[in-house]
C-alpha cells in the first residue's frame, strides 16, 4: 500500500510532536506538513493535498472546521481534541474519528487503522472509476460466472471464488469483499449481491453479509450487543434490529 499522505494541525507543539512520534512507527503513514493554526491547516491541506489529516479544533486563526469544510475535495479527518462538546458536529462532517485527549496508543492506532481501512476503500473505488471508463471507451464486455465474483484491481481483472468469501460490505454502489488476509472491491451493490449469493449468505447488518460456513461463533456482549466471530478471527457486529433474526436463523441452520 502506497504511504497515506498525512498532514497534523494543532496549535500546541507538545501535541504535534506526540502525534509525530506516534505516526512515525507506521511506515503506511508519510507526513507531509504540520500547522499550528486553523489558517495554516487549510493551506496545507491545499498545497499538499493529503489524504489524512490530524487536525485539533480550538486554534488561532480559524478553528479545525473551518479547515476543511468548504474543501471540493476533503481528506479523511481524525479530530484530536480536549473538547468533548464538538464531537457531534464531527461526525457531521463525517470525520474518521474523534479522540479526546488525553488518549493512549491504543486508542490511537483504533483510529488510524480506521482511516486507512476508508482510504484503502476510497483508492480501491477510484480504480474501479478508472478501469470502468477505460472499459466503456474500449466497448470492454463484463464478465459473469456464477460461482464466481468479478474483482478489479487497478488495470486487472480477476475472480474469487464465492466459497472463499468471509464477509461482504457496503461501499457506496459497491461492495468490499473480504477473504483471509485481503479485502477486494466489486463493482456490485451489496443488495444485488445478497440476491445472487442466495442462503449461503446471512444479512447481519444493513451494510454487512457473512458467509455462514465461515462462522465460528457468536458472541454476546453488554446491552445484548451480538457479534459474529469467523474463522479467520474477524468480528462482525450484528445490528440491533437483526439480532432476534440472526440468532434464530443460525440456530435452525
Amino acid at each position: 500500500m502506497e504511504p497515506i499522505r498525512t498532514v497534523i494541525a494543532d496549535d500546541e507543539p507538545l501535541a504535534r510532536r506526540q502525534l509525530r512520534a506516534l505516526l512515525q512507527r507506521d511506515p503506511q503513514i508519510a507526513l507531509v506538513a504540520e500547522a499550528a493554526s486553523g489558517a495554516e491547516a487549510r493551506n496545507a491541506v491545499e498545497q499538499h493535498q493529503p489524504e489524512l489529516v490530524l487536525l485539533d479544533i480550538r486554534m488561532p486563526m480559524g478553528d479545525g472546521f473551518s479547515a476543511i469544510e468548504s474543501l471540493r475535495n476533503k481528506p479523511y479527518v481524525i479530530f484530536a481534541t480536549a473538547h468533548a462538546e464538538h464531537a457531534v458536529r464531527a461526525f457531521d462532517i463525517e470525520a474518521v474519528d474523534y479522540l479526546l485527549k488525553p488518549f493512549d496508543d491504543e486508542r490511537f492506532d483504533r483510529a488510524i487503522r480506521r482511516a486507512k481501512d476508508a482510504i484503502r476503500a476510497r483508492r480501491l473505488l477510484d480504480a474501479v472509476h478508472d478501469l470502468a471508463d477505460e472499459g466503456a471507451a474500449a466497448g470492454a464486455p463484463a464478465a459473469t460466472d456464477p460461482g464466481r465474483i468479478t474483482v478489479h484491481e487497478g488495470r486487472r481483472i480477476s475472480w474469487i471464488e464465492i466459497r472463499d468469501i468471509e464477509w461482504i460490505e457496503a461501499a457506496d454502489y459497491y461492495a468490499q469483499v473480504h477473504v483471509p488476509g485481503k479485502t477486494h472491491l466489486v463493482r456490485e451493490p451489496l443488495q444485488k449481491l445478497e440476491e445472487r449469493l442466495g442462503n449461503g449468505f446471512l444479512r447481519v447488518h444493513r451494510n454487512a453479509l457473512v458467509n455462514v460456513a465461515k462462522i465460528q461463533r457468536l458472541e454476546r456482549g453488554d446491552d445484548a450487543e451480538l457479534t459474529i466471530v469467523l474463522q479467520s478471527g474477524a468480528r462482525v457486529p450484528v445490528s440491533r434490529s437483526r439480532r432476534a433474526s440472526v440468532s434464530r436463523q443460525l440456530v435452525n441452520r
